[in-house]
């Protein structure tokens, strides 16, 4: 109750304001109704990895996925196109943290919408140590809280390390962009026998969620699923 009137009190003195537009927020959400009708869906998926395909393809997994990759599933709440990259962007590069709690909401909102069953644990991707100084924080892990709030499933940050500042997997081809991750995560045991989210902001070749949740599978997790805010439309 108290919380409630204090939340009550904060949204009359602080109306919510669209990120994207600056006009009034929908309800409690910086995001009003007009922008949240533009954010890219994703429409038919590969239901493993959730790359987007055509709807010819149906409810069958894309050729890559048909090689059973270490994950169960992809959960991607929308593709990775206007006006939603503004958001992730401004995230990721200018330090816009505010934006954090309202990228997590609409992936909390995705996870509910399709029943999505709770993990035991909740694993950000993690950023290399030197990555983290120089950024200052760890927008997987940003988007990763309000989820394991949602969930009341324990946030994990430290369960998985990035032992390699790798470089950047635009403008490699796909062989180089799987050696580029290729050891580059070590996890710790504590993962064994657990059902594992895997928490990313934005998937888009898909080799650094692959490699991450095959270390996990190793170390004797039981299940991992990816969640991502967006997809890629492509590799």
């Amino acid at each position: 109750m108290v919380n409630r009137c204090i939340n009550n009190i904060q949204f009359a003195l602080f109306p919510p304001r669209c990120l994207l537009c600056g006009g009034r927020g929908d309800g409690p959400r910086d995001l009003c109704h007009a922008c949240a009708d533009a954010l890219p869906c994703i429409g038919n998926a590969c239901p493993v990895c959730a790359l987007p395909l055509p709807s010819s393809a149906g409810g069958a997994a894309c050729g890559r996925c048909r090689g059973r990759p270490p994950f169960a599933a992809t959960r991607a709440a929308y593709l990775y196109a206007p006006p939603l990259d503004r958001l992730v962007q401004e995230l990721k590069f200018a330090g816009r943290l505010g934006h954090a709690r309202l990228l997590g909401e609409l992936l909390v909102a995705h996870l509910e919408a399709v029943g999505t069953p709770p993990p035991e644990m909740v694993i950000p991707v993690p950023l290399h140590p030197r990555r983290l100084r120089m950024r200052g924080y760890n927008q997987a892990r940003e988007l990763a809280r309000p989820v394991a709030r949602w969930l009341d499933a324990p946030l994990c940050a430290h369960a998985a390390r990035r032992l390699r500042d790798t470089a950047a997997q635009s403008g490699l081809d796909a062989a180089a962009r799987r050696r580029n991750v290729r050891g580059a995560f070590e996890v710790d045991a504590g993962v064994a026998g657990r059902r594992v989210a895997l928490v990313d902001d934005v998937v888009t070749t898909g080799n650094t969620v692959t490699e991450l949740a095959r270390e996990l599978v190793a170390a004797g997790a039981e299940r991992v699923e990816v969640w991502c805010l967006a997809r890629a439309p492509g590799p």
